[in-house]
C-alpha cells in the first residue's frame, strides 16, 4: 500500500513489564509515550514528546525501572491513557497542521507497540483510539527495503541499523528518547540521498472482525492457526477477536469449538491472515478474558477446516448475507414453526429477511433438533433479541446467545453427517448375573496383547487414535479401543488398545512410541488385559507397579457375593468393567425371594440400546470408562431370584422389570430425594403404575437427577410433555423430552 502521508509521527511506548522484543507478552500496561514528527517534503523534525502514563495498577516490575528509567513517583502523578491519547492526538494534529501538512502516519521500530499493548490496552479498558493508530510504518522493514544486504528484518536493531549506513549511536540514557532519536536519524538518512526512499510497506490493524464462512476445500496454512483454550462459554467470535486486538484475523477465522452434545465447550480455534500474526497471538499465552485466563497454542489448518469448513449449500445461502449479527436459539418446541419464532422475538427484534433469515437445524431424516440461527441487521436487534433469553414458547423456555458463521457450519455438518452420540441414558434392562459378559468384552489375564496410550491430546478421537496407529488398524482387535475418561466424563489423555497378540502390541509400542499426535508426542507401552481393567476402573498404571482403584474393589466382590455367584474374580471384576454411565435402580420382580445375600447388579451396554444411530459402528468401544462409574448392591434377593429362576421364569421376570409397551419420556432436573411416589404423584391423573417409573443414578448410588417415564399411549406422553414440562417439582423446574 502507498503511502500518501506527508509527515511521518515517530512513536515509542514502554510498559510497566517487560520491553523490547517481548513488549507485551506479560499484558502489563503502557506507562510512557514517547513521540516526535518528521516533515517527509522539507525534511525537517519537529519538537520531542515525552508522556508518562498513570496505569490502573501502580507496579513496576525490576526490569522495567532498569530499562526504562522510570520510577513510582513519574507515574502517580501523571494522566491515564485515555487522558494521554488526546494529548496525543490534539499535540500532533496542532504541529502537522502549522506545518501546512494534512496527513500523517506512525513510525515504530517493531510493531509490538501497537499490536501488543495499545490496542490489547484500549480494548480491555474501552477506549477509542484515533484512527491513526490502525496504520503505521516499521522502520526495520522500510530499511530492509533500502538495504536487503544488512540482514533478516527479525533481527535488525536500531544499534545495528545506524552502524550499517555510518551513522553515531544516539547518546541518550531514557529508552523512549533514545529509540525515537535513532528512528528519526534513520528515516532522514533513508529519505536523502542516495536512498530517496519512499515509506510504502504501510501495515494496518482491522478496525473489526469480519465474519464470514469457509469451504472444506479452501486451502489454510497450518502457521496461521492457533487454539484457544478456557474462554467463557457465553463468548463469541466478536469476543474472541477482542481478545486478540491489534491482530488481524482472517475473514471467519473464528472457530468455536463444540462438544458431542452441541454444546461449547471453551476452546476455539483462530486463523490470522499471516504465520507473522499467529507467532504474536501466542505470545498472548494466559493473558485475561474478564477473569479468566486463557491458553494459547498452535493448531493446524486440518483442524480448522474439521469446525469451520462447510459444504452445505443452504448453509452458504443463509450467511451469504453481509454485515450480519447472528443469534443461535435452543431449547425450541419440535413443533415450533417459523411464524411463532417471529412471534416470540417481537417487533422490536425484526428477523433479515423475515422467514428467510431463520435456519432450522434438522436430523438427517428432517426431524427438528430444537436448534436455530436467526440474521439480524444491526446489533441494537441483536440485543433486544438477547432479552428474550429464558422466556417461554410454548410450554419451553428458550436459550439464546450470540453465534458465529463457523458454529453455524459445526452445528449443521455435525447433525447433518455423522450423528451425534445420543444423550439419553440407555433403556431400562434386565438385572442380569454378573456370568452374562458380553461376548466382546476381554478377559481379564496377564497377556500382554494391549497397549496403553499416554499423553493424548484432550480434542482426540477414536478416528485420531487411528490414524495414529496407521498400518497397526489392522491388528486391533474388534471393540478394542477403549477411551478413558475421568470422573468429570472428560478425556483423560489416556487410552487402551487391544492387539491380536503380544506380538502385535511389543510391534506397536516399539513404532509408535513417542511419535506425534497433533501437537503432542504420545507415549505407547505394551501392558497387559488386567493391566488394563484395573486401571480402567479406576486404579494406577505406573513404573511403580499396580495400585488398585480406591473404594471400588471391595464393592465390586463382597464376600456374601461368592455363596450366590461362584464366579471367578477375574470375570467378575470384567463384567463389572463395562458398566454404562448411569445405573438404572434395579427392580426385584414382582415374587422375588428374599436371601441374605447382597448380589450385585450388571447392565450390559448393548448397541442397539442407543436410539437413532449404529453405535459400534461409530465408536468401537463404550464411550466412557467405568472410572466414572460406580457399583452398587441390588435389594436384597433381587439378583439371588434372578439367578435362581428357570430360563422362562427369568424372561418373565425380565418383562416385569422392563416399562410396559408405550412411549418413553425423559425427567430431568429431579431433586436427589425423589422417590417412584413423588413422581407419580407428579404425573397424577395420567394413569401410571409404579412400575413405569425407573429413576437414574450416578456412580455413588444417589439419584441423577433424571428418570424414564413409561406412558401407555404416546399421545398421551405428548400431553404430558405438553402440559407438565417446566412446571415445579418440590421446588424445582423440571423438564420433560419424548424419547421415541
Amino acid at each position: 500500500m502507498a503511502s500518501h502521508s506527508d509527515t511521518l509521527v515517530v512513536f515509542f511506548g514502554a510498559t510497566a513489564g517487560a520491553n523490547g522484543g517481548k513488549l507485551g507478552s506479560d499484558e502489563r500496561e503502557i506507562i510512557l509515550l514517547v513521540w516526535q514528527i518528521v516533515d517527509l517534503h522539507e525534511k525537517k523534525v519537529g519538537k520531542l514528546h515525552k508522556c508518562f502514563v498513570k496505569p490502573d495498577t501502580l507496579e513496576l516490575t525490576d526490569q522495567c525501572k532498569e530499562e526504562t528509567g522510570v520510577t513510582l513517583e513519574d507515574i502517580i502523578s501523571a494522566e491515564p491513557l485515555d487522558k494521554v491519547l488526546q494529548q496525543f492526538q490534539q499535540s500532533v494534529s496542532s504541529e502537522v497542521k502549522c506545518l501546512g501538512r494534512s496527513s500523517y502516519t506512525l513510525l515504530v521500530n517493531s510493531p509490538l507497540v501497537v499490536r501488543q499493548a495499545l490496542h490489547p490496552e484500549a480494548s480491555k479498558k474501552n477506549l477509542v483510539l484515533p484512527e491513526s493508530c490502525f496504520s503505521f510504518f516499521d522502520v526495520r522493514k522500510e530499511f530492509h527495503k533500502c538495504c536487503p544486504n544488512a540482514g533478516p528484518v527479525q533481527k535488525l536493531t536500531l544499534a545495528s541499523m545506524l552502524e550499517y549506513v555510518g551513522l553515531p549511536a544516539v547518546s541518550e540514557q531514557m529508552i523512549g528518547v533514545r529509540e525515537v532519536g535513532s528512528m528519526v536519524q534513520l528515516s532522514l538518512c533513508l529519505l536523502a540521498e542516495p536512498y530517496n526512499h519512499k515509506f510504502s510497506c504501510m501495515e494496518t490493524v482491522m478496525f473489526k472482525f469480519d465474519s464470514g464462512t469457509c469451504s472444506k476445500s479452501e486451502p489454510v496454512d497450518s502457521e496461521t492457526v492457533i487454539r484457544a483454550r478456557g474462554l467463557p462459554w457465553q463468548s463469541s467470535d466478536q469476543d474472541i477477536a477482542r481478545f486478540f486486538k491489534g491482530l488481524n484475523i482472517a475473514k471467519g477465522g473464528v472457530a468455536l469449538c463444540l462438544n458431542a452434545q452441541g454444546r461449547r465447550n471453551g476452546e476455539a480455534l483462530v486463523r490470522f491472515i499471516n504465520s507473522e500474526h499467529r507467532d504474536l497471538a501466542l505470545e498472548r499465552h494466559k493473558h485475561h478474558m474478564g477473569s479468566r485466563y486463557i491458553e494459547v497454542y498452535k493448531a493446524t489448518g486440518e483442524e480448522f477446516l474439521k469446525i469451520a469448513g462447510g459444504t452445505s449449500n443452504e448453509v452458504a445461502q443463509f450467511l451469504s448475507k453481509e454485515n450480519q449479527v447472528i443469534i443461535r436459539m435452543r431449547g425450541l418446541p419440535f413443533t415450533a414453526t417459523p411464524q411463532e419464532v417471529l412471534t416470540f422475538l417481537g417487533p422490536e427484534s425484526p428477523v433479515t429477511d423475515g422467514v428467510e433469515g431463520l435456519l432450522f437445524v434438522k436430523y438427517p431424516d428432517g426431524r427438528p433438533t430444537g436448534d436455530a440461527f436467526v440474521l439480524f441487521s444491526c446489533e441494537e436487534y441483536a440485543q433486544n433479541s438477547l432479552k428474550k433469553h429464558k422466556q417461554i414458547l410454548g410450554k419451553r423456555y428458550i436459550e439464546l446467545f450470540r453465534s458465529t458463521a463457523a458454529e453455524v457450519q459445526q452445528v449443521l455438518n455435525r447433525y447433518m453427517s455423522t450423528p451425534l452420540i445420543s444423550t439419553l441414558p440407555p433403556s431400562p434392562m434386565v438385572p442380569l448375573p454378573v456370568l452374562s459378559t458380553p461376548p466382546f468384552l476381554p478377559t481379564a489375564s496377564n497377556v500382554r496383547d494391549c497397549v496403553r496410550l499416554r499423553g493424548l491430546p484432550y480434542t482426540a478421537g477414536i478416528e485420531d487414535i487411528l490414524d495414529f496407529m496407521g498400518e497397526h488398524t489392522v491388528d486391533i482387535k474388534p471393540h478394542g479401543v477403549h477411551m478413558v475418561l475421568n470422573q468429570q466424563g472428560r478425556p483423560s489423555g489416556d487410552a487402551f488398545i487391544q492387539m491380536k497378540s503380544p506380538d502385535k502390541a511389543f510391534l506397536v509400542a516399539q513404532k509408535c512410541h513417542k511419535q506425534m499426535m497433533k501437537d503432542r508426542y504420545v507415549e505407547v507401552f505394551q501392558c497387559s488385559t488386567e493391566e488394563m481393567s484395573i486401571v480402567l476402573m479406576g486404579g494406577t498404571l505406573n513404573r511403580s507397579g499396580l495400585s488398585p482403584p480406591p473404594c471400588k474393589l471391595p464393592c465390586l466382590s463382597p464376600p456374601t457375593a461368592y455363596a450366590t455367584f461362584p464366579t471367578p474374580p477375574a470375570i467378575l471384576s470384567e463384567a463389572a468393567l463395562y458398566q454404562p454411565p448411569l445405573l438404572a435402580a434395579p427392580r426385584p420382580p414382582q415374587a422375588a425371594i428374599h436371601s441374605s445375600a447382597h448380589a450385585l447388579a450388571y447392565y450390559p451396554p448393548q448397541p442397539h440400546l442407543y436410539m437413532n444411530m449404529n453405535y459400534t459402528a461409530y465408536y468401537p468401544s463404550p464411550p466412557v470408562s467405568p472410572s466414572t462409574v460406580g457399583y452398587f448392591a441390588a435389594p436384597p434377593g433381587a439378583m439371588a431370584a434372578a439367578v435362581a429362576a428357570q430360563p422362562h421364569h427369568a424372561a418373565a421376570a425380565a418383562s416385569s422389570l422392563l416399562p410396559q409397551p408405550g412411549a418413553l419420556v425423559r425427567m430431568q432436573g429431579l431433586p436427589y430425594n425423589t422417590g417412584v411416589k413423588d413422581i407419580l404423584s407428579f404425573f397424577q391423573g395420567y394413569q401410571l403404575q409404579p412400575e413405569a417409573v425407573l429413576i437414574l443414578y450416578n456412580f455413588s448410588g444417589q439419584c441423577s437427577g433424571e428418570a424414564l417415564i413409561t406412558f401407555p399411549s404416546e399421545e398421551m406422553a405428548r400431553r404430558a410433555v405438553a402440559e407438565r414440562s417446566n412446571h415445579p417439582f418440590y421446588g424445582q423446574q423440571v423438564h420433560l423430552v419424548l424419547c421415541n
